[in-house]
């Protein structure tokens, strides 16, 4: 397929935009940074906002339900920035009315609404893609490229980790109190955070599948009283996690949104050959009695991606990623396979935790209740 015009430009990709609070926003700005974007409509329940939005980012055509916007027949893509529990009713609509799907994460609120997601996308032939920003971070490439090249020999342990002192939603100064109410964002620091981390070291490991997990959830740092209150705060600040996974393969997992520590180390992952730890950058490896502790020029590298190598663009960020594999420059990234898997991880932590044991993959999948919400 062509993804140029007959003057060299690339051919552009009409998009429409469902939900423009505080993500949406985000995404908009970024897509009037990527050659070939195009956002041709946006949806909003809050018409004041949607009006005031279109006129600030030069949208030409505003909808209060979705579902109009679906109709039209010159949109390509559409984007669901909205909050974790309304992702898969309104995906599944946008998929069944012939648009392909960009959507925010984490991928839904329950690992049975995901997965409704991914099939319904394979069964159409649709293309379907999950924000996951970590996989386009310098030092995710940098250790990818290190392991494509069998550095790391055979991956058997990785470790993900997030960490924040005081960083929960609205109760903490920032974000809106849906973030941390259960019936709307499904969880806390595991399906807010946590999402990008260990999707990220799935992505480094191939996405194994998942055997078993074992995992503990705590709320126990203070908050001010009158924000508690405020909040309807429900959600854990808090998750840990142990995971086997096939290939003999286990990943450990820490997520914070706060906890009376200075900081974590960075995620990693090590195999037979070498390890790679993601921030702060390192590659190790040991040459008979050497240790070898490696730094990296990530900016050379950058700098190479985008001037030697082709498409070094189409990484720079998810949605720019989006917008390339649409033109048919790149194959998509399979972030939908990644968000999904790590659906079933952060679920399964939340049921280990209720039953105070480990449980294993099918147990979450049998187990998993629809947390949707219909708008």
């Amino acid at each position: 397929m062509s993804t140029r015009s007959d003057n060299g430009a690339r051919e552009p990709v009409r998009v429409g935009v469902i939900g423009v609070g505080q993500i949406g926003k985000q995404h908009l700005a970024t897509y009037q940074t990527i050659d070939g974007a195009e956002v041709v409509a946006i949806a909003d329940i809050d018409e004041p906002e949607a009006r005031r939005v279109t006129a600030a980012f030069g949208v030409p055509n505003v909808y209060t339900d979705f579902r109009a916007l679906l109709q039209r027949d010159d949109i390509q893509a559409v984007d669901v920035c909205l909050h974790n529990n309304l992702h898969m009713p309104v995906t599944v609509e946008a998929l069944q009315a012939g648009k392909d799907v960009f959507c925010e994460k984490p991928m839904a609120g329950a690992y049975c609404d995901a997965e409704r997601m991914y099939r319904t996308a394979e069964a159409l032939g649709r293309r379907f893609s999950i924000q996951l920003s970590t996989l386009f971070s310098s030092e995710t490439k940098a250790a990818r490229a290190l392991i494509d090249a069998g550095q790391l020999g055979r991956p058997y342990f990785a470790r993900s980790t997030g960490f924040r002192r005081r960083g929960r939603p609205y109760v903490d100064g920032y974000g809106a109190p849906a973030f941390v109410q259960k019936h709307i964002a499904a969880g806390g620091a595991m399906y807010d955070m946590a999402v990008y981390h260990i999707a990220n070291i799935l992505y480094l490991l191939d996405n194994p599948d998942v055997l078993t997990i074992t995992g503990k959830l705590y709320q126990e740092t203070e908050i001010d009283p009158a924000r508690k209150a405020a909040s309807g705060y429900d959600v854990e600040e808090l998750g840990m996690g142990f995971v086997r996974m096939a290939g003999n393969i286990c990943l450990d997992i820490i997520e914070a949104w706060a906890i009376h520590l200075g900081g974590f180390e960075g995620s990693y992952v090590v195999g037979t050959e070498g390890g790679v730890q993601l921030q702060p950058f390192g590659y190790f490896r040991n040459v008979g009695d050497l240790d070898l502790n490696s730094a990296a020029d990530l900016t050379r590298y950058e700098w190479r991606i985008h001037n030697v190598r082709e498409n070094g663009d189409a990484y720079d960020s998810p949605q720019h990623h989006w917008i390339a594999a649409l033109q048919g420059r790149v194959p998509l990234l399979p972030t939908a396979a990644l968000a999904l898997n790590t659906m079933l991880i952060a679920e399964g932590i939340v049921l280990s935790d209720a039953l105070g044991r480990e449980v294993t993959a099918g147990e979450v999948k049998e187990r998993s209740c629809s947390t949707s919400v219909t708008l």
